[in-house]
């Protein structure tokens, strides 16, 4: 299935149905009098978030979305029927907002919740609510409100704990692949990940996180040059950021360069992404010798003024990889500990 993160669409929500004007009428009865029901209400529009979902193509070629108008009034104080709502089921992480102004209008985070994005117009009165000692047979009765139409944005941001990123081929859905489930291709050339991966990484046997896999970035994501920079977005809900760095470039490029530069693709697309906890993860050890190795992080680390925490995995072999899990656990546990727990991560188990 193709990934879709993004869908414009149009909602309109039915009109509520018009008011009766009608008269008692009945053999025996001189003094029937007003009895004209009221209009039934207009079909609304929800959205709810479905944890079986995780992509919006649903609404890539139907985009036209319309709920049916209340019922109007009937005689015998009978009110009209009002209409049924329409559900429309989103991925959790949607983001809805106005496509003109942007302004957003909800942000569905968490599994069965619901927004209301489009009101049904109420349904109008009948005539039986104006009679009075002076207004006996009023002939008056008020039209049902129309619904609400707009033009929305749907925006899907995945849900995930930690984020990866670095340059293509740096090893990222390797190292997904050999620390969760998830199963992104893996090829010896660059830009073989098109789409964002999620993969839950269980420590144990009640601890757990969810790792998500994005496009490969270059220098120039920020302005479009390449695939990454239309996901990056989905990098913004996580807690870490692990950047992956090949300490062995097949082309002997320089690993020091291509750090400095993502760092400053991530500043230009967002601030607050760039200021983010991000880890060091060193990878592809295997192609070196211990001695080697070392000297070469040493290096990196010292030439990029590295304070921050760093791993050297291998994710070929599986080596350091069990330690660099226990070590996001312990961060996200802490991390717990000090803010109010959300909903995006009522899923990692203390």
């Amino acid at each position: 299935m193709k990934f879709i993160d993004e869908a414009h669409i149009e909602v309109h929500a039915g009109a509520g149905g018009n008011g009766a004007v009608s008269f008692r009428r009945e053999k025996f009865v001189p003094r029937g009098g007003p009895d004209g029901g009221d209009g039934g209400r207009g079909g609304s529009i929800y959205a709810q978030a479905d944890r079986n979902l995780n992509t919006l193509i649903d609404y890539r070629f139907t985009r036209i979305f319309r709920a049916r108008g209340g019922e109007g009034g009937r005689g015998a104080q009978c009110n009209g029927r009002g209409a049924e709502d329409i559900h429309l089921r989103v991925p959790v992480g949607t983001v809805i907002a106005d496509a003109a102004t942007r302004e957003v209008l909800a942000d569905l985070s968490a599994d069965g919740e619901t927004a209301l994005i489009a009101r049904g117009g109420r349904g109008g009165r009948g005539n039986i609510n104006f009679k009075s000692s002076t207004n006996r047979a009023p002939r008056q009765s008020t039209p049902g409100e129309p619904g609400e139409s707009r033009e929305l944005y749907l925006e899907l941001k995945v849900l995930a704990d930690v984020g990866l990123l670095g340059l293509p081929n740096a090893g990222k859905s390797s190292l997904i692949r050999a620390m969760s489930s998830a199963r992104p291709k893996v090829a010896d050339y660059p830009f073989t990940t098109l789409q964002p991966y999620l993969g839950v990484v269980r420590v144990d046997e009640s601890r757990s996180f969810v790792m998500a896999d994005i496009p490969g970035l270059i220098e120039g994501a920020a302005e479009g040059a390449g695939l990454g920079h239309q996901f990056l977005r989905h990098l913004r809900r996580t807690g870490l950021l692990l950047h992956i760095i090949d300490v062995a470039p097949a082309d002997e490029s320089d690993p020091v360069a291509g750090a400095r530069a993502i760092a400053g693709e991530l500043r230009k697309y967002d601030a607050a992404l760039s200021d983010k906890p991000r880890w060091l993860v060193f990878n592809k050890s295997d192609l070196l010798q211990a001695e080697e190795l070392h000297a070469r992080v040493k290096d990196h680390l010292r030439r990029l003024r590295w304070k921050r925490p760093s791993f050297i995995v291998s994710a070929v072999t599986g080596q350091g990889c069990r330690e660099l899990g226990f070590a996001i656990m312990e961060h996200l546990r802490e991390g717990a500990l000090k803010a109010p727990r959300t909903r995006q991560a009522e899923h990692v188990a203390d």
